[in-house]
């Protein structure tokens, strides 16, 4: 890999548009046309095993994230309980609940100080673990029961895109494993699911002009707001908090994620022309609960409309009712859900990326942060 961003002017947007090739070779590493691969699954299945009842995630920061994404595909797809701990929680949390419980941890340096404590107690304790690590040789990877590694490769940049993905699209396999493991997923349905994710590079390297060029005239049309609202609901509700979290760390502009069912409890006080608030609304049409929250996103939508809120939508290809709603519309191409996650906080870095620009700000080096937390 070069030691330059060239041919981009930053290593976060020359990160984001290696997208497509990462998550190509993630994918490759687990599963192919004909099915998950037995010599890199086969330690994850025995993980499985162990988790038939519980699984807790400890995690931090962009990392929770995926894990609070997970929680709602395994559960969905499993039937698996899962429990996401902040990892600075998990470390000092009395050991008398869920005993039996597998435990994950999720890192992208596989070294942040506060998850490998949460993983070192959980080994003590004699919970199966696994880590999912962007740096196979990690600490977290060598201590952990088992490591399924994401193959996003070095990541310069402080602020995670391409590692982000690449745990979105672990866990997703891995709730697709967890589902055939239980028997509760049937093989038409699990090949038509990967036969999708497949298709998910050619996708994502399809969309980043349109995204990029889209959210640039965004950017540039709410250049002033001081502050942001970002909304989605079930699994897009973890994608708003990444979307939030990006926007603070790279941008040094304040924000904040919330189910969008929780709006008008109080954070919609806040919804102005000023304050423009980001609307995930996606939906996969083949799934019935997602068009019932997607329904609720579109009420939602209305309604602040009405309220006269400066509203910037993600929303499926073609949905002219999300995108006459909305004052910015960014289209992402319909697929599953759980793929969906993935497609859409792309467009949310890239908003992160061209609000930091714009203020002038190093975005590969935010103030105050490092790639790897390793003191509390």
């Amino acid at each position: 890999m070069s030691d330059t961003p060239a041919p981009y002017p930053h290593w976060m947007l020359r990160e984001i548009h290696e997208q497509p090739e990462t998550l190509a070779a993630t994918l490759a590493a687990y599963a192919t046309a004909e099915g998950f691969r037995d010599d890199t699954c086969s330690s994850i299945r025995q993980w499985l095993r162990e988790a038939q009842r519980d699984i807790v995630i400890a995690a931090s920061g962009s990392s929770r994230h995926a894990g609070l994404v997970a929680e709602l595909l395994i559960e969905d797809k499993a039937g698996i309980h899962v429990d996401v701990e902040y990892a600075s929680e998990y470390s000092y949390r009395s050991e008398h609940s869920l005993k039996s419980a597998a435990v994950m941890v999720i890192s992208q340096s596989g070294e942040t100080v506060d998850t490998l404590a949460a993983l070192r107690k959980a080994n003590i304790a004699g919970h199966h673990t696994l880590a999912i690590t962007n740096v196979p040789g990690s600490s977290m990877a060598r201590e952990a029961s088992v490591s399924m590694p994401t193959f996003a490769g070095r990541e310069r940049a402080v602020p995670a895109t391409k590692s982000f993905t690449a745990q979105l699209l672990n866990l997703y396999l891995l709730s697709l494993l967890a589902a055939e493991e239980r028997g509760v997923l049937v093989k038409p349905e699990l090949d038509k699911l990967l036969a999708e994710l497949s298709t998910l590079s050619d996708r994502v390297r399809r969309q980043l002009p349109l995204w990029e060029n889209r959210v640039r005239e965004i950017a540039a049309q709410i250049a002033n707001a001081k502050a942001f609202l970002f909304v989605g609901r079930s699994v897009h509700y973890a994608i708003a908090r990444e979307g939030a979290l990006k926007l603070k760390e790279s941008a040094y502009i304040n924000a904040e994620g919330y189910p969008s069912g929780e709006l008008k409890h109080g954070p919609n006080a806040l919804v102005s022309k000023e304050t423009p608030l980001v609307m995930i609304a996606t939906v996969d049409r083949t799934d019935s609960e997602s068009l019932e929250r997607y329904d609720k996103v579109v009420q939602l939508m209305q309604d602040m409309r009405t309220q006269g809120s400066t509203i910037l939508a993600v929303g499926n290809a073609g949905d002219t009712a999300v995108e006459q709603l909305a004052d910015f519309f960014v289209p992402v191409e319909e697929s599953s859900e759980g793929m969906l996650t993935i497609c859409e906080v792309i467009p949310l870095q890239i908003l992160s990326y061209c609000m930091a620009i714009q203020n002038g700000i190093n975005v590969d080096s935010p103030r105050n942060l490092n790639k790897a937390v390793l003191a509390e």
